[in-house]
């Protein structure tokens, strides 16, 4: 199978031929954007909403930032980092809209670094250990595929900024299931331990899919993008029962503390210090 047919058809939105989002484009995104927030709008549940989707891309891009030096190739620790850049700058504008609508007047590093795990409200999914390539492809190939259809949906947002954010994040989150669709195929369709690892994948992951359709109902497309991948890829996606707990209500795994240790331990050890 050659790379070049490996999941075009949802790559197939991309008319502008735009691959890379980071560094695609200069202009500050919320250029033009009128930032006040608008009449009648509950400035609560904005904020809310704005801060675990927020979350849901620090804690991701914190699990593919453990890839740089470890990547099985050069242009995938390039690849990885890149979109952990893109989800980084997608959590500042999230975090800075929510600091101007909740009253406290919060900057993105005190979402970032002086909040505890049980005031995080990221899915899960996103926290979970990186383990192997596999499980990293896969994973992303769901948490983009979701959060894609997702901020479809927002680009058309009463909020004048957050569907700015979305408009933004729809052409980065693309590429970045296209990235993760061709590989999971390139796995999944390779080797017998390619195959077998990217099977396991699935099966680890399946069980946080309920979750992540409970904070966002787009389910019959999202699932629709992971059949055709893994239809290609020679995999079965495994049915599977939610699980009970949900991060959108602070119930966490074992495993975000210790990545927020590490994420916050500078901020925390020289409380305002600027570098």
């Amino acid at each position: 199978m050659s790379d070049d047919r490996v999941h075009t058809a949802l790559a197939e939105g991309d008319q502008d031929g735009t691959r890379w989002a980071f560094g695609t484009g200069f202009e500050d995104p919320l250029h033009g954007v009128d930032t006040s927030v608008p009449e009648d709008m509950d400035t609560v549940a904005l904020a809310a909403q704005c801060v675990a989707l927020a979350d849901d891309a620090l804690v991701s891009a914190q699990r593919l930032a453990e890839w740089i030096t470890r990547a099985p190739e050069l242009e995938e620790e390039v690849a990885l980092a890149n979109i952990g850049l893109d989800l980084l700058g997608q959590a500042r504008l999230l975090y800075a809209r929510a600091g101007r609508t909740d009253g406290t007047g919060r900057d993105e590093d005190a979402y970032a670094y002086l909040r505890d795990a049980d005031d995080f409200r990221n899915v899960r999914l996103a926290e979970l250990p990186g383990g192997d390539f596999a499980f990293t492809v896969v994973r992303l190939l769901v948490l983009s595929s979701w959060r894609l259809a997702h901020f479809g949906q927002l680009t058309g947002h009463r909020d004048p900024v957050l569907a700015a954010v979305a408009a933004k994040g729809v052409k980065e989150l693309a590429y970045h299931r296209q990235y993760a669709a061709e590989w999971t195929v390139r796995l999944g369709d390779g080797t017998e331990e390619s195959h077998r690892r990217t099977a396991e994948a699935l099966e680890r992951i399946v069980p946080y899919l309920g979750e992540l359709f409970r904070a966002h109902d787009v389910r019959e497309e999202v699932l629709a993008d992971l059949r055709q991948v893994t239809e290609a890829a020679g995999l079965d996606l495994p049915a599977s029962r939610p699980l009970p707990e949900n991060g959108r209500d602070g119930e966490h795994t074992g495993h975000l503390a210790p990545l927020l240790t590490e994420l916050q331990s500078v901020a925390r050890a020289h409380p305002g210090a600027t570098w």
